[in-house]
C-alpha cells in the first residue's frame, strides 16, 4: 500500500515534564503547524484514500492500514481552508488518540513533514486569543523556533471524535447544510 517513512519505535526517548518536549513539525498552506511527537504512531506517503459518501469535506475517506480502517482527515479543511491539492510531498500522518478509554488512530493530511523539534517550556507562549486562521481551541500553543513561530496543535481538541461524529451526523441529515461548533 504505502510505504513507511517514519515510525513510532525509531524516535527518541521522551524528556521529563519540566525538560523541552519533542515535536513533528509540518507545513499546511505554507504555514508551520507542530503536534506533540508521542501522539504520532507513524508517517505514510499519500496514497489511495477511499471516499466516504455524505461526509463533511474534511473527512476525505479512509485508508486501509495494515487491515485496519483508519479516517483520514483534510486538515487544511478541517481549519476552514480549501481541500488539500495532493502534491509531491503530501503525506499522512497516523495519530494515536485515547478518548474515553478507547484508542483511536486517525490519519491527518498535510502538504509536507519538516522535522522532529525540541521546543522548551519557556519558548511557548499561549495561544493567540485572535487573529489566527484556525479555531484558537486548536492552538495548544506558540512555539518559539529559530526567532519564528510554530502553531502547536492540540491534536485531542482538533480531532475530537465526539465533534467529528457531529459533523458527520449533521452531513448525512442534510448534505447542504454547515455545522460551526465553538
Amino acid at each position: 500500500m504505502a510505504d513507511i517513512i517514519h515510525s513510532r519505535g525509531q524516535t527518541p526517548a521522551t524528556h521529563s515534564a519540566e525538560g523541552p518536549q519533542q515535536y513533528l513539525t509540518f507545513t499546511l498552506g505554507g504555514e508551520m503547524f507542530a503536534l506533540a511527537i508521542l501522539n504520532v504512531k507513524e508517517i505514510i506517503e499519500f496514497g489511495t484514500v477511499t471516499e466516504i459518501p455524505m461526509m463533511p469535506a474534511f473527512i476525505r475517506g479512509v485508508i486501509n492500514l495494515r487491515g485496519a480502517v483508519v479516517p483520514v482527515i483534510d486538515l487544511s479543511c478541517r481549519f476552514g481552508g480549501q481541500t488539500t491539492q495532493v502534491g509531491r510531498r503530501t503525506c499522512i500522518v497516523i495519530v494515536e488518540l485515547q478518548q474515553d478509554d478507547q484508542q483511536y488512530d486517525i490519519g491527518v493530511m498535510v502538504d509536507a513533514v519538516s522535522e522532529v523539534l525540541e521546543i522548551g517550556r519557556a519558548d511557548i507562549e499561549p495561544p493567540p486569543a485572535f487573529g489566527a486562521r484556525i479555531r484558537t481551541d486548536f492552538i495548544a500553543g506558540m512555539g518559539k523556533v529559530n526567532g519564528k513561530f510554530v502553531i502547536i496543535l492540540n491534536i485531542a481538541r482538533v480531532l475530537s471524535v465526539e465533534e467529528i461524529a457531529l459533523l458527520a451526523q449533521a452531513s448525512e441529515s442534510d448534505p447542504g447544510s454547515t455545522v460551526v461548533t465553538n
